[in-house]
C-alpha cells in the first residue's frame, strides 16, 4: 500500500482545514484606501469629465450629450491605465453607460437622449488607477 504518499497530502489538508478562515469583511473593496473609493468631485485636467450638451432642449426631442474625460487634455488610453467606463445620469438616475477598451477606445462617448423635464446631468468616469471622477451640468427643458 502506498500510504506514505497519501499521508503528507492528508496532513496538508488537515492544516488548511484547521487554519482560521478569512473574515467575510475582508473583501477586495475594503483593501482600497478611502481616496480610491470616494468619487472625486474636484477639477483635474486629465480625469474630470467634460459634458458637452445644449443649455436647453425641447421636451421629448432627441439630442446628443458628449462626454470627454479630461478638461485640459484627454485621459490616456493605455493597456496599464485607461478609463473603464463613462456613465450618464439625470438627477441621480443612470440613463446610459459605455464601457471602454484600453488602447482601442478613446475616452470620449456620445449618448443620444431625450428628456421630459429639466434638471442636472452628471457624468461619471472611472479610470483604472483611482476612484471615479464626476462632473455635473444643468439643463433646461422647454415646451
Amino acid at each position: 500500500m502506498k500510504t506514505h504518499r497519501v499521508l503528507p497530502v492528508l496532513a496538508a489538508l488537515v492544516v488548511l482545514a484547521a487554519s482560521p478562515a478569512r473574515a467575510q469583511t475582508d473583501s477586495q473593496t475594503e483593501q482600497f484606501t478611502p481616496e480610491f473609493r470616494e468619487v472625486h468631485t474636484g477639477e483635474d485636467a486629465k480625469h474630470t469629465p467634460k459634458i458637452e450638451a445644449p443649455d436647453s432642449v425641447k421636451r421629448g426631442e432627441w439630442f446628443q450629450v458628449t462626454i470627454r474625460v479630461g478638461t485640459g487634455s484627454m485621459h490616456p488610453s493605455l493597456q496599464e491605465h485607461f478609463v473603464r467606463y463613462i456613465a450618464l445620469y439625470k438627477d441621480g438616475v443612470e440613463i446610459s453607460r459605455a464601457y471602454l477598451h484600453p488602447v482601442y477606445s478613446a475616452p470620449v462617448v456620445t449618448f443620444t437622449i431625450a428628456l421630459d423635464e429639466g434638471g442636472s446631468l452628471r457624468a461619471l468616469a472611472e479610470p483604472t488607477h483611482s476612484a471615479a471622477w464626476t462632473a455635473t451640468r444643468r439643463i433646461v427643458v422647454r415646451d
